[in-house]
């Protein structure tokens, strides 16, 4: 144990009574939902680089948190690790995500990355066999350090993709190692500032020849997890050439790689792209590529990504409605890639921030179940496309452009529009939530 959290008790649940803030008021990992435990329908985890590693910092200001670990040599990297099980063993998180630049210190070279990268590896695997913490995924930090500036798979200097991608097997190496569920590839700088000097073709095939090495890698090691991309629309760069979901899956299927990769959604970016939350986690499963999300939410106000602890359980409840109705997860999971406010100093508030938010999920997604279970909203649904399945339905289907219009000037077809019933469906589900 360390000293960080001080006398910050195990963190249990005590219901929606309890007036105590250091306890659950709705996450109940043993509760049963919708035929699973709850524990195993979310998933959670804690994302090592905004609870560990970030200092506080923003594009106006420096470091405001004071965190003992702050700083070089592994010894630190050790103590950080230590604060982290610790923490994941008083919230009783089942899983932790982390890049290799979270947990380890940049070397002078490549091969000092490795070996540090290794040690903590090794020192993970101790802890996770103490605290049955286990690893959601792993991934690369390939945007932080100035050699990425103009991306890592996509760079017009083939240097660094090679340094890219033996950051990447290093990651993959560990993710294996210590039995991750997935391995995660995030382009944070895979994307362009301006055309004036960009060649789209080119960087789009570097980027499928980096994507191709680390599928076939998967296979060579015998990794049995999945690996996702995750989308985002821009920040840092002006374009990122993942932007949403359906960017990805035109990706994936313009070099035939849809059936060998999904996709990690987070909320934050699908808002940046535009869309909702539920929208992209709806448009993957269509496409059968939902694989796992990151739950955080932005501030409305701003129009960056803030990665804010979720609050807000009808958006929850939409997300995992469709995370339940799709399925749930299988490898994936829910990942807080959510940080503190740079005021939010104590190590109290590191805690009580995932208190929240586990609840937050607890209840949307009793709520999800409750919505699925009431059926009612699939039923309209499916009353709404009733007419395809009709024989004349069918017909209409299969009909040539030419058969449809003979048919359509044979019989005065005369379309009458029917309504949508939008408000109504709404009401049904803030009447559905409120009672979950």
């Amino acid at each position: 144990m360390t000293s960080f959290f001080g006398d910050i008790p195990q963190i249990r649940y005590e219901g929606p009574e309890t007036d105590n803030e250091f306890a659950f008021r709705h996450y109940n990992p043993d509760e049963m939902v919708a035929g699973r435990r709850m524990e195993d329908h979310l998933r959670l985890a804690v994302a090592y680089w905004h609870s560990f590693a970030w200092e506080g910092g923003d594009p106006f200001g420096g470091r405001t948190f004071d965190r003992p670990w702050f700083g070089d040599g592994m010894e630190l990297a050790r103590l950080k690790a230590d604060v982290a099980f610790e923490m994941f063993r008083l919230l009783g998180q089942p899983y932790f995500c982390f890049h290799d630049a979270d947990v380890r210190p940049e070397g002078q070279s490549f091969a000092e990355n490795l070996r540090n990268l290794e040690e903590i590896t090794d020192y993970f695997a101790a802890k996770m066999e103490t605290t049955g913490t286990q690893l959601l995924w792993g991934t690369a930090n390939l945007f932080s350090h100035r050699r990425f500036m103009s991306g890592a798979a996509t760079n017009p200097d083939p240097e660094v993709f090679a340094w890219s991608a033996a950051t990447i097997k290093a990651c993959m190496d560990a993710t294996h190692k210590l039995g991750g569920a997935n391995y995660v590839l995030w382009g944070g700088r895979e994307g362009y500032e301006t055309l004036l000097n960009t060649d789209l073709g080119r960087e789009a095939d570097q980027a499928a020849a980096m994507l191709s090495k680390v599928i076939d890698y998967k296979h060579k090691i015998g990794f049995k997890g999945t690996i996702l991309i995750e989308p985002k629309p821009q920040e840092p760069t002006k374009h990122q050439y993942d932007f949403d979901v359906a960017t990805v899956y035109g990706f994936l299927k313009r070099y035939g790689l849809e059936n060998e990769v999904k996709v990690n959604i987070e909320q934050g970016h699908a808002i940046l792209a535009g869309h909702s939350f539920e929208h992209e986690l709806a448009l993957a499963a269509s496409l059968g590529i939902l694989g796992s999300i990151d739950i955080n939410r932005n501030d409305y106000q701003s129009g960056w990504d803030t990665d804010q602890f979720p609050n807000n359980v009808p958006e929850v409840a939409l997300a995992y409605y469709e995370i339940l109705k799709s399925g749930g997860f299988t490898t994936g999971g829910t990942n807080f890639d959510a940080k503190l406010r740079r005021q939010s100093l104590d190590p109290e508030d590191l805690i009580l921030a995932h208190v929240g938010g586990m609840d937050v999920c607890a209840r949307g997604l009793k709520a999800a179940a409750a919505l699925l279970e009431d059926g009612r909203l699939e039923k309209m649904r499916a009353e709404r496309y009733a007419g395809w399945e009709t024989d004349a339905g069918k017909k209409i289907k299969g009909a040539s452009l030419a058969e449809l219009s003979d048919m359509v000037l044979s019989s005065d077809l005369r379309p009458e529009p029917k309504s949508g019933r939008q408000e109504r469906l709404e009401n049904l589900v803030n009447a559905v939530i409120e009672k979950a």
